[in-house]
């Protein structure tokens, strides 16, 4: 692996290259895959703060933003197993932040609520995410932001049509006639 016939993308003194074995495109998706790990890793010391977790985080943010949702439905919105989503939610409601209720249409599913307990946790966790993000979003403007977000939201779109079909039946830019 030594010599200059093997290189590879990295970043030196806060400058990427791209190595010449790669395209704009990979390298591109390492970016995206190396900036999702380091928000993950500030999200998760930052909730630690609070004594949550990224995942508590999260199932309390979903919550909060669609009270009464089944359990179920729940975990594939976040694409966790049931059961994962199950131990998360015993411990907040441990904790006495969300409450499962029976839906009165379906007795075997849960219905999910915030309890008031769970208010002032969430107003921390908002300041948080905001000082994380302006952190993390430090010298972008307005119309860049607007621009990566509906740039991401393709690439999301994308990456579950992927998952939902096979590889041959995706648009993915090359003519597969």
């Amino acid at each position: 692996m030594s010599g200059g016939n093997h290189k590879h993308a990295y970043y030196k003194h806060g400058t990427y290259r791209m190595s010449q074995l790669s395209s704009p495109r990979r390298e591109l998706g390492f970016l995206l895959s190396d900036a999702a790990r380091a928000l993950r890793t500030v999200v998760d010391q930052r909730a630690r703060e609070v004594d949550m977790t990224r995942a508590q985080w999260s199932v309390l943010a979903r919550v909060q933003r669609c009270e009464g949702l089944k359990q179920s439905d729940l975990a594939a919105q976040i694409e966790i197993a049931p059961i994962t989503l199950g131990r998360i939610v015993d411990r907040l409601s441990a904790s006495g932040l969300v409450e499962r209720r029976i839906d009165p249409d379906d007795r075997r599913a849960n219905r999910l609520y915030l309890t008031k307990n769970a208010t002032p946790v969430l107003e921390k966790l908002s300041t948080i995410g905001e000082q994380v993000m302006q952190e993390a979003l430090f010298g972008l403007d307005d119309d860049t932001m607007k621009a990566l977000s509906a740039s991401l939201l393709i690439i999301k779109s994308n990456l579950k049509a992927c998952h939902a079909a096979p590889s041959n039946q995706v648009g993915n830019g090359v003519n597969n006639d």
